[in-house]
């Protein structure tokens, strides 16, 4: 029987972490985004993803942000939490060992990196990961940062027998012809969600459920809007516009990398949110700070 993921359509927020200037975590800072993020009318928000900087997270720091932001958001929208693996047998020991992770709406989960599993690989991590967890798989499949790309066939696999437990794809391949044929052969109440902000309003028109969204973080009114207007069918040629003036950020945001991109124009919008990444990660270069502040000033 397939669980309802309505919940989970429109515009997700992949949550950025603020850094101090001794790179230690601002949980004052990550709480005022959080509220702006809120009241901005995103539909959820997803902690630990990549643009939260995870990898450079000890397992301490991600069990603490994990909860406190889960506390802090306290039940006002849906949190989505990000645990992936490149190890099955320690991803699975992980998860296990996650305190109040059935408080969570979701786990997204990244094809293991690295290695580069065959389909089949893929296909037995994710249904050990289904069995383990006690919160629904959303899939995220990202061949740029995992090397291979998740087939067709190894998704609507996953999401045929698992669905009560793989609910939904992040699809961020940039294959549209993937999307569409993932939408065209999945099962009822399957989502699959944009990886991509650039890509996000085609792929709801071919039959997508939104957005797990980067620049969400900066515009999540503006954001949310053109998602709910894309979702639509009646309105969805409106989105269009609203699409076209994210453009130049679209590219600009990830020139330099992510989560460099976003965490240089929140602090142009709000300078109290610093520009701090931890290493290897380092800030965007001078030019498209410039450029960020020039649309930051623009607005949306």
């Amino acid at each position: 029987m397939t669980i309802s993921t309505q919940h989970l359509r429109g515009m997700g927020v992949a949550l950025t972490t603020p850094f101090r200037h001794d790179e230690t975590i601002d949980y004052d800072a990550l709480d005022a985004h959080i509220d702006y993020l809120v009241e901005g009318g995103c539909d959820y928000i997803v902690a630990l993803g990549t643009t939260a900087e995870t990898p450079t997270l000890t397992g301490d720091e991600r069990q603490e942000l994990a909860l406190h932001i889960l506390d802090y958001v306290d039940r006002r929208i849906p949190v989505v939490l990000g645990m992936g693996g490149n190890c099955t047998r320690a991803l699975v020991a992980e998860i296990s060992a996650m305190k109040r992770l059935d408080e969570f709406a979701a786990l997204l989960s990244v094809v293991p990196y690295y290695n580069k599993p065959t389909q089949e690989g893929m296909y037995r991590h994710f249904t050990a990961v289904a069995k383990v967890s006690p919160v629904p798989i959303i899939l995220y499949n990202i061949p740029g940062r995992s090397g291979v790309n998740m087939s067709v066939d190894t998704i609507i696999r996953l999401a045929s027998e698992n669905p009560d437990k793989i609910i939904g794809i992040k699809e961020a391949s940039g294959n549209m012809e993937q999307a569409a044929l993932v939408i065209t052969r999945r099962p009822d109440g399957f989502l699959v969600i944009s990886g991509d902000d650039s890509l996000a309003h085609t792929m709801i028109g071919l039959g997508g459920d939104g957005v797990i969204s980067v620049v969400g973080n900066a515009y999540p009114a503006e954001f949310t809007q053109m998602i709910h207007l894309s979702l639509d069918s009646e309105r969805h040629n409106e989105a269009a516009p609203l699409h076209q003036r994210f453009s130049a950020l679209y590219s600009l945001l990830f020139k330099d990398g992510n989560p460099a991109g976003i965490k240089s124009l929140l602090h142009a919008l709000r300078p109290e949110y610093a520009e701090v990444l931890r290493l290897p990660l380092v800030p965007v270069t001078e030019p498209v700070r410039k450029a960020l502040r020039a649309e930051a000033a623009k607005g949306i």
